[in-house]
């Protein structure tokens, strides 16, 4: 690698390690580049942005002409990065980490806090543990998508501005800095036993940041203590896979936008679900569907704050619209989410178009009412009556009846597909499950009568269901098709029918070995599916994760294990999924990493241990989560 550049290949999507200080994140490639990070938010324009365009951005921090590590992990229980360099001459260690700090010293509602506040600085340090290593530091801000190119100036004794449309970041280091062609460049030959930093700082003011090796260190430091705590508040079981629980734990939470209790579905724009395709997405919103599955992780898990701030989150947005909703929202609440391409970005692996925004937020989705309504559900059968007020019993009646008055309505369905809108099976199962729950929580609410009408309409919903949407025993992806779907694998998790019902154990296998592709699923078939656009695309992650715990729910318990581990070797040495997996090669597509992803993983690998702890004890199986969704 030549001074100061970047490489011209793309590193493996899966490749890439994630940090996050809960506001914003970077991607770090494994050698050493930051090739993804946007400030002050998840959803700003890139600085470092080669991740889409190798000439849009890049911050590496490694010895001098090395590319590949030895190894990287993160430090036990946190989301510090540790990657270890063996060179001819020596060995060093970098750890990486988006610092953060108390709350208390920060302004801001104490409930929408978790516990820490973003120090708005990315700390890099390297310690020297054997021999001799020159460590080389590239600097290359982009600001704006790789729009506009940095002007430095040096601010003496190892620190430097750079600004740009608009925007500016700090640099501060104990390397000797060189200042040119938009970039700040930096060497250092260390000895055994030696230590050097790197810190970059931004936001309004841009406030104190490490001056010194010690002081980037405690910020460190004081980072992996947060981790720790905030880990520990958490319940997970005595399991060998507990780890992965934790991971995916830990990078939900490094999804979590803080100040609004927002989760984003992914920290990456437009990476794509096919090779060199078109189907580039920008994933840096809060989808209301996620909402279910990350109340069911968050509360089994037992991280009750973060659940209650995300539950407030899609409640007030619902509160905004007198019950109506927009199936994705942006972190901070915006609505308007018009979609734009970025027609001056290459693309990861010159996949195009390159998306910020996204068109599907003003799309009719059906779910988004089941959703909700059953993420108020479980957060009540969690925290009792008290999760529940007058403003919220309100609310609860109107989405129920905008969810009756979608019933008969087609729509774009679960996956968002930009074609004709169908009657699709998970749509009319979600409205089900919209009116099953207002059922449940009117006779909670001791409204007797209101709960009998209610239950009665879900029946109704459920029999339509049944006539349409079932064919040769099986259910398809919409009324007027034989095609399969993954989503409908909801139907036992949702409690539509028993699991043992013949027509959800027939669905489920049928789903097993028509969308099969080596073992993986895909979410349908693209030549039987009309979703508006071409190619082809990986199996989706999210379906594989649904089908191991919907073998668990319908007796296939040794299936499902099998599966489950499959999929977890996949997730590579920092145990992160992205959308989806090349079932051929393991390779990750589409946006990284990928919080629907590790919501599905949390439920099957729950499943998957609790089927051990039946077999162990030879008692009668309880589902999981199911005593919150019974």
């Amino acid at each position: 690698m030549s001074k100061g550049t970047a490489p011209d290949h793309f590193p493996g999507i899966g490749s890439y390690g994630f940090v996050s200080d809960c506001h914003t994140s970077a991607l770090i490639a494994p050698d050493g580049a930051v090739e993804w990070f946007c400030a002050p938010r998840f959803d700003s324009p890139s600085i470092f942005g080669s991740i889409l365009d190798r000439t849009a951005g890049h911050f590496r921090f490694g010895p001098l002409k090395e590319s590949a590590p030895l190894s990287r992990r993160y430090e036990p229980g946190t989301l510090v990065l540790e990657t270890t360099w063996s060179t001819e001459t020596g060995w060093v260690v970098v750890r990486d980490a988006l610092s953060i700090s108390s709350w208390a010293e920060q302004g801001g509602p104490r409930e929408l806090m978790t516990g820490h506040e973003a120090d708005r600085c990315l700390v890099r340090l390297v310690h020297c543990i054997d021999g001799e290593v020159e460590m080389e530091m590239a600097c290359r801000p982009r600001f704006g998508y790789g729009s506009e190119s940095a002007v430095w100036s040096d601010r003496g004794l190892g620190e430097a501005m750079a600004e740009g449309g608009g925007e500016k970041v700090a640099l501060a280091t104990d390397l000797n800095l060189t200042l040119e062609q938009g970039q700040a460049t930096g060497r250092l030959k260390m000895k055994q036993g030696e230590s050097a930093f790197v810190c970059l700082s931004w936001g309004d003011g841009i406030g104190p940041h490490p001056r010194s090796y010690p002081e980037a260190k405690e910020r460190i430091e004081s980072s992996r203590d947060l981790w720790r705590d905030w880990l520990a508040q958490g319940s997970f079981p005595d399991h060998p896979w507990r780890i992965h629980l934790q991971r995916s734990a830990l990078v939900l939470k490094g999804l979590t936008y803080t100040p609004t209790g927002a989760m984003l579905a992914a920290a990456t724009t437009s990476l794509p679900e096919t090779p060199g395709g078109e189907r580039n997405w920008d994933y840096r919103f809060s989808w209301i569907r996620d909402s279910t599955f990350a109340l069911w992780s968050m509360h089994s898990l037992g991280f009750e704050q973060e659940a209650r701030d995300f539950m407030r989150f899609v409640r007030d947005r619902a509160l905004e619209a007198d019950g109506g909703l927009q199936i994705m929202y942006g972190i901070g609440g915006e609505h308007d989410l018009t979609e734009q391409t970025l027609d001056h970005l290459s693309g990861y692996g010159g996949a195009r178009p390159v998306r910020t925004g996204n068109g599907a937020y003003d799309q009719r989705q059906n779910d988004v009412w089941g959703a909700l309504l059953d993420s108020i559900y479980v957060h009540r059968k969690a925290l009792g009556p008290e999760a529940i007020n007058d403003q919220t019993r309100d609310l609860v009646r109107r989405l129920v009846e905008n969810a009756l008055k979608a019933w008969p309505e087609p729509d774009q369905g679960i996956w968002e597909a930009r074609g004709e809108p169908k009657h699709y099976v998970s749509s009319k199962l979600m409205i089900w499950v919209a009116v099953d729950r207002g059922a449940r929580l009117a006779a909670e609410f001791g409204v007797k009568e209101n709960a009998e009408m209610l239950s009665a309409k879900a029946q109704e919903i459920k029999d339509e269901i049944i006539e349409k949407g079932l064919k040769d025993g099986v259910f398809r992806q919409h009324y007027d098709t034989d095609a399969l779907d993954a989503s409908v694998l909801l139907m036992p998790l949702v409690r539509f029918l028993p699991p043992d019902d013949p027509r959800i154990r027939d669905t489920v296998l049928a789903i097993r070995d028509g969308l099969d592709d080596r073992g993986l699923i895909l979410r349908y078939l693209t030549d039987e599916t009309d979703d508006g656009l071409h190619g082809e695309e990986g199996t989706f992650l999210i379906c594989s994760f649904w089908m191991v715990s919907a073998l668990s729910e319908i007796g296939e318990t040794e299936a499902a294990r099998r599966l489950c581990e499959r999929l977890l070797a996949a997730s590579g040495e920092l145990d992160l999924f992205a959308e989806e997996l090349e079932a051929s090669s393991n390779r990750h597509l589409g946006n990284f990493p990928q919080a629907f992803t590790h919501l599905a993983l949390i439920n099957a690998v729950s499943h998957v241990i609790q089927d051990e702890r039946r077999e162990r004890t030879a008692g009668q199986k309880t589902a999981v989560f199911s005593e919150m969704m019974e």
